[in-house]
């Protein structure tokens, strides 16, 4: 009797990695990574044209020609007889505006030049400003929609990106058909059938399990022609978690432009609901009890958390009622940038002769400032920071903020500047979690992966010590790719249900991260100063941040 598999393929912000699992022993048998070629446009288009502030695009046959690539490289060696099921996860919301036959609009030559055709990435932010009008018009017309999402709608969501297509460019509004999320895309690209996942919808689109989408009339109010646009653009049949959203068809590969002779997916493979990408970790961390709590740590961090109780609480990005584990209440929460700022450290700040040493000891640049930082012990570096330099996901659901770095001196160096930065993102972490136990809901167990939890122990025990909780490090690095193979399982009908699943393939922890004490007591007296910082410019204490913004905003404009 043959082995059964499923594929589960993983879009993150710069790269798609997909893997072969076995669907009785969990075994990861094969795995593929491919980086975008375009990665994140936020400077030009492919053609050159300059993009405004805040912009991050994306070109969306970097998504087919990743899918082709990594579904291709882990079936090579299988008959595809043996796969039942194939899961996709994706960033969200990443939002691409396509035709009726689901072709994004900017593979048209009429609109290769228009960004507003492209795929806004979930950290594009430019639409703030519509983000802080949807804001307005829900507090007047659905209050409880405001409630729910933690207080805030933030400008990576769907109807913020529509209505900057529809207000920056009409053209582009009127020939688009679909505004759709890059998960539901491929889906639509390997099945044929154009569905709506669940998940997606409830946690960026602003639908309620029991309410649907925002009225026509808070629709109206916003902008008149969005008054039907969820009828127009948006509509289309909702799938589930574990649901099947389709079956592989005969048209899939010329939709991807696939050789005939390449290794594919057999005709009438089922594709399992697309889920979002830290989301779809959930099974493979063995999520499963009241009170779990994974985390991503990557480029961003996200922060899920299931529960057997409905509570609203604010500042968070929303609770969803099966929205990672059927029969549990799933919250998130996020930092929209983590790694990305040990990165911008590195790439700015580290003078050349770090650079020397790194090359001379054949290690990279941020190896060596992070061996530095943690040379230090907690507190000697003397500098505070605010990890803010992509804005405040959460608690604060605030884009136009920024970061800073507070208690510098003539005698402060590079890794004080990184050990500081990576502190910074330990409070966030607990200024999230903080709000989440202040409010009813407890953290009980907290499991990491992604690659930071791979390639850093510093920064690992930093967040353990700072929250004062263990946390579990997934033994396996693609956890969210693993989870789209565990949910293609069940709707490929090779587990009865995704208890069973999660059973049979989820990952077992590898490493435990133990706060220490001595640690933890000086980390508390940072996390008070802190505390203090976040609240003077993040709460309206000192509006800075904002207006500095603007000026930078108007010197651009007028250089131009």
């Amino acid at each position: 009797m043959s082995k059964k598999y499923t594929v589960g393929i993983d879009f993150g912000t710069l790269s798609a990695r997909a893997v072969l699992v076995d669907i009785n022993s969990g075994e990861v048998v094969a795995d593929s990574v491919f980086e975008y070629p375009h990665g994140v446009m936020d400077s030009s288009l492919p053609s050159g044209l300059p993009l405004p502030a805040d912009f991050a695009l994306q070109h969306p046959r970097d998504y087919l020609e990743a899918f082709c690539k990594t579904v291709s490289d882990v079936m090579a060696k299988i008959s595809p007889d043996d796969v039942i099921g194939i899961g996709i996860d994706f960033t969200t919301c990443t939002l691409i505006p396509v035709k009726a036959d689901g072709t994004p609009l900017c593979f048209d030559p009429e609109f290769e030049n228009d960004p507003h055709a492209y795929a806004k990435l979930w950290k594009h932010h430019a639409a703030q400003p519509e983000a802080d009008r949807l804001n307005e018009a829900a507090e007047k017309f659905a209050p409880e929609i405001l409630e729910r999402l933690g207080g805030k709608t933030s400008s990576e969501w769907l109807f913020p990106k529509v209505m900057e297509v529809l207000e920056k460019s009409p053209r582009a509004y009127d020939s688009t058909a679909h505004f759709i999320e890059g998960g539901d895309f491929l889906s639509w690209m390997l099945t044929g059938k154009h569905t709506r996942s669940y998940v997606f919808a409830s946690y960026k689109a602003l639908y309620m399990h029991d309410l649907g989408y925002p009225s026509k009339e808070m629709l109206r109010y916003l902008n008149p022609k969005l008054e039907n646009v969820v009828e127009e653009k948006l509509t289309a049949p909702m799938v589930y978690t574990c649901d099947v959203a389709g079956y592989v068809d005969e048209h899939s590969k010329k939709r991807f432009g696939m050789r005939d002779d390449a290794p594919w997916l057999n005709i009438g493979t089922a594709v399992a609901c697309p889920e979002p990408d830290a989301h779809a970790a959930a099974p493979a961390l063995g999520m499963k009890d009241s009170g779990d709590m994974f985390s991503i740590f990557g480029t961003s961090s996200n922060y899920m958390l299931i529960n057997d109780e409905y509570k609203i609480i604010p500042g968070i990005c929303g609770v969803v009622k099966d929205g990672l584990i059927p029969g549990f209440n799933a919250y998130e929460a996020g930092l929209c940038c983590f790694g990305d700022h040990f990165a911008w450290v590195t790439k700015n700040i580290c003078p050349s002769e770090y650079h020397e040493e790194a090359l001379s000891r054949g290690i990279s640049d941020i190896q060596l400032i992070s061996e530095k930082a943690e040379a230090l012990a907690p507190g000697e570096c003397g500098v505070i920071a605010l990890n803010w330099w992509n804005g405040n996901r959460n608690t604060l659901v605030d884009a136009s903020l920024s970061g800073m770095f507070l208690g510098m001196t003539l005698r402060t160096k590079p890794e004080d500047l990184f050990r500081a930065i990576v502190e910074a993102n330990a409070f966030g972490t607990r200024v999230i979690i903080e709000n989440f136990e202040n409010h009813g809901v407890k953290v009980d167990r907290m499991t990491a992966a992604g690659g930071i939890t791979r390639k850093s122990p510093f920064v690992m025990q930093t967040l353990a010590d700072i929250l004062g909780k263990t946390l579990c490090v997934s033994g396996y690095l693609h956890s969210s790719a693993l989870g789209s193979a565990i949910y293609a399982s069940v709707a490929g009908k090779g587990h009865p249900d995704l208890s069973s699943a999660i059973e049979a393939m989820a990952d077992p922890c590898a490493t435990e991260y133990r706060p220490r004490p001595e640690a933890k007591a000086v980390y508390d007296q940072l996390y008070s100063e802190y505390l203090t910082l976040h609240d003077y410019f993040g709460r309206g204490g000192n509006d800075v941040m904002k207006r500095l913004k603007k000026i930078s905003s108007n010197s651009k404009g007028d250089k131009q």
